[in-house]
């Protein structure tokens, strides 16, 4: 069984803390069987002060880390204090260390100043809370801040944005590991929405209106429902009406991803979707998505998720497809 461990420090932002056991803990396979084991510590196992009125008891240390498959990081109201490597606590440092090489780090909201003074984000795209966001790229150059996204899925490492999008990355994090089915029944326990795309704008107040042509949104959202077309950069950028250079610059600031990138990681998603609730050809889903060809397809989707499309389809398409073969 995966397991999550949920590492809680003095000044944790109690919803933060409490999205990895709520939403890992409902994640089951067919018969009902956990799909993870959560559990929860702190530096020394002692209780933990909470961002508000109440403290919480953890019964283990920071050495849970050391067999964690996921170590997730809630927000704490004291993170943003964190201004470079120097700053980073000793014990916490200490903590962090005992993470293996190949266990998957998960940070909610400020937890971006945690992992990027531990150097765990140098020259990767990052997500934080948009009112800290400008302040945070001060701090920490080398990271690629994607300013206004819901999160970014860096490969070993993600990063949120605040609160609810924590939501959507732990939800993208089950979609990941067992598809597109288990996901939405963890949602609808939730009574939350099933998917948020990780390159929607936060929900920011800006001091003076934009234009609707200042960002890449509306372009992502026309080229959505243009998948299965040979989409290029000069597409996109001429639909946004910018050059490509602008085009490009402006999407990376966005979503984290160049539109190259993103265009395959959307390509993917609605693979696996078909690959789950459709029994459609595997040449078809390639056209569909905009592949062209199963030999493309198989590519991106080992090069995403390490397995073929047949070995995906077998282990997460429902029993009874939803979309038949055309």
């Amino acid at each position: 069984m995966h397991r999550v461990v949920v590492l809680a420090l003095d000044g944790v932002i109690p919803f933060e803390l409490s999205l990895a056991s709520r939403l890992f803990g409902v994640a089951t396979d067919p018969d009902l069987r956990p799909l993870y084991e959560v559990v929860t510590c702190s530096l020394d196992g002692k209780p933990v002060r909470t961002a508000a009125d109440f403290g919480v008891t953890v019964e283990r240390d920071a050495s849970a880390l050391a067999a964690a498959d996921t170590v997730v990081i809630p927000a704490s109201e004291t993170f943003a204090e964190i201004v470079d490597r120097e700053a980073l606590p000793r014990r916490l440092a200490e903590a962090l260390a005992l993470i293996g090489p190949d266990t998957r780090i998960v940070g909610i909201c400020l937890a971006t100043y945690v992992l990027a003074a531990a150097g765990l984000l140098d020259g990767k795209a990052a997500a934080t809370h948009w009112y800290h966001a400008a302040r945070f790229q001060r701090l920490y150059p080398r990271v690629r801040l994607a300013a206004d996204v819901l999160f970014v899925d860096a490969g070993r490492v993600l990063t949120s944005a605040g609160a609810a999008s924590g939501i959507d990355l732990l939800l993208h994090l089950i979609r990941r590991d067992h598809g597109s089915a288990v996901a939405t029944h963890v949602a609808r326990r939730c009574v939350v929405p099933p998917q948020r795309e990780g390159g929607q704008a936060q929900y920011v107040e800006r001091p003076m209106p934009q234009s609707v042509d200042a960002g890449t949104s509306a372009t992502r959202a026309w080229a959505l429902d243009r998948l299965h077309e040979p989409l290029q950069l000069a597409d996109l950028a001429g639909h946004a009406g910018m050059s490509r250079r602008t085009f490009t610059r402006r999407f990376r600031a966005e979503v984290g991803l160049s539109p190259g990138q993103w265009l395959t990681q959307q390509r993917v998603d609605l693979a696996r979707q078909l690959l789950e609730s459709s029994d459609l050809p595997v040449n078809r889903i390639a056209e569909r998505v905009g592949f062209g060809t199963g030999a493309t397809l198989r590519h991106h989707l080992h090069a995403a998720i390490g397995v073929s499309p047949g070995a995906y389809r077998r282990t997460f398409q429902t029993s009874t497809p939803d979309v038949t073969r055309s």
